[in-house]
């Protein structure tokens, strides 16, 4: 009696989904961004209130923040879908990639140059850098489709948010000792060290971008039906961009998954952003919270990996409903907590599943979507990304004060979950797959 040939065991690299160099390269540009994400995000904010509006009140200060950082975003809301879709015209991705990467870092740079007072520079310089690493994202994630199969795609863009949360980890945890022993590198004082940290993002980016440039290819121009049109450049990918609105419709699925996305990681963004003035709230020690912070971005190294893994075994979109799953237990646990250790416990079930869930969600949107309009539909879900958190800090916002406390207020956020869960339900994966593949197949075909 014959018995079936078992499969060889998949090498560890593809199992980790970096087993071509194309795929390393490709998932080293989230290493790149990602220190962006950590140390100025975490930092920036706390130095632009204390020391480049330090002649303004604080309040108002925060408050100016704050405008600056939704300037920010809505330029990036109205730039990014139609600059995705020159890209695609243009076939030029990575070039878009290489403008926004260097205006970004040289601003990034430039925030070394930031001393007490120096308001102006504070603001021009953030505003630049925030467009131009968010911009970035759109381009990068619409090169995941040309470079991952289909039975690898979940892999790939869970390991780049592995490799994402370990160099952001890293370059963050250097930082903050710095910050706290800036004689050790001779440094005048904290501040001094902390535009060393802004200084050393900006290479950080440059550097680990690098390989990108070197192993990724450029996917083909796409002309859309009937070959290229003649006319304006601008006016044809306004032409093209509100056909995708009309796409949409019919890749309903990828519409589904945008919306669900919207949903829940606007509840995702809101637990990081609320984090800490939450934590600082309840009475959870300065040290602890940043200890809480580099916590998630280690954790979230093996459990990304695992989420890829597991999304070959459960499926993709049982996966995240998994992570949203945990996302709601995450906001009860929040209610009770009320010492540092179980803060640190908070933020390991948040490195748990923050990965996962946002890794799988950008796989899942690539699959469903067809490959000619990666740059365009990336620039729809870079936008939904961005604005992520706005529903949910208004929820936070207003029952705090209904209630005067933020106890509550985190709770409520499980409403952001079992609305985006429900959505996701509705999309159909394997339609939306094979309506992209079909689509696929017919431009390879018009090109030959």
């Amino acid at each position: 009696m014959e018995t079936a040939a078992v499969p060889p065991p998949m090498p560890w690299l593809e199992k980790l989904g970096l087993h071509r160099p194309e795929l390393r390269a490709w998932a080293l540009y989230d290493v790149a961004n990602s220190a962006w994400m950590t140390t100025i995000i975490l930092l920036f904010p706390l130095y632009f209130v204390g020391v480049a509006a330090a002649d303004r009140p604080a309040d108002t200060a925060r408050s100016q923040f704050a405008f600056v950082t939704s300037l920010s975003v809505i330029l990036v809301g109205v730039l990014g879908p139609l600059l995705g879709t020159v890209a695609d015209l243009r076939g030029n991705k990575k070039g878009f990639l290489a403008v926004f990467l260097a205006i970004g870092a040289a601003a990034t740079a430039a925030m070394y140059l930031i001393t007490q007072g120096r308001f102006t520079l504070a603001v021009t310089s953030f505003v630049i850098a925030n467009v131009g690493v968010t911009s970035t994202l759109a381009f990068y994630n619409a090169l995941l489709p040309g470079i991952a199969r289909a039975d690898e795609v979940d892999r790939v863009s869970t390991a780049g948010f592995a490799l994402g949360y370990l160099g952001g980890g890293v370059l963050f945890a250097f930082n903050a000792w710095l910050i706290a022993n800036p004689q050790a590198l001779g440094l005048r004082d904290a501040n001094h060290a902390i535009r060393i940290s802004f200084l050393s993002v900006a290479v950080w980016w440059v550097a680990f971008a690098i390989p990108l440039f070197l192993k990724v290819k450029e996917p083909p121009a796409s002309h859309g039906e009937g070959g290229p049109e003649n006319g304006p450049l601008l006016g044809i990918a306004l032409r093209r961009l509100a056909s995708t609105f009309k796409d949409l419709r019919a890749h309903k699925d990828a519409g589904f998954l945008l919306l669900a996305f919207l949903i829940y990681n606007d509840g995702i963004n809101t637990i990081i952003r609320m984090a800490t003035t939450y934590g600082s709230e309840i009475g959870i020690p300065q040290k602890d919270l940043i200890g809480a912070l580099l916590m998630v971005q280690f954790v979230g190294v093996p459990f990304a990996f695992a989420f890829g893994l597991l999304a070959d075994r459960l499926g993709t979109k049982r996966s995240i409903l998994l992570a949203l799953t945990v996302y709601g237990g995450i906001a009860i646990y929040a209610y009770w907590l009320r010492t540092p250790g179980q803060f640190y416990g908070l933020a390991f079930l948040v490195g748990l599943v923050q990965g996962g869930a946002q890794g799988l969600s950008r796989s899942l949107f690539a699959s469903l979507i067809p490959r000619d309009k990666a740059g365009e539909m990336f620039g729809f879900f870079g936008v939904f990304d961005r604005f992520g958190g706005a529903i949910g800090s208004m929820l936070f916002a207003v029952v705090l004060a209904l209630t005067g406390s933020s106890r509550p207020a985190i709770v409520s956020l499980i409403v952001l979950f079992v609305a985006g869960a429900f959505v996701l339900t509705k999309v159909d994966v394997e339609r939306g797959r094979a309506l992209a593949d079909r689509e696929n197949r017919m431009v390879e075909a018009e090109a030959r």
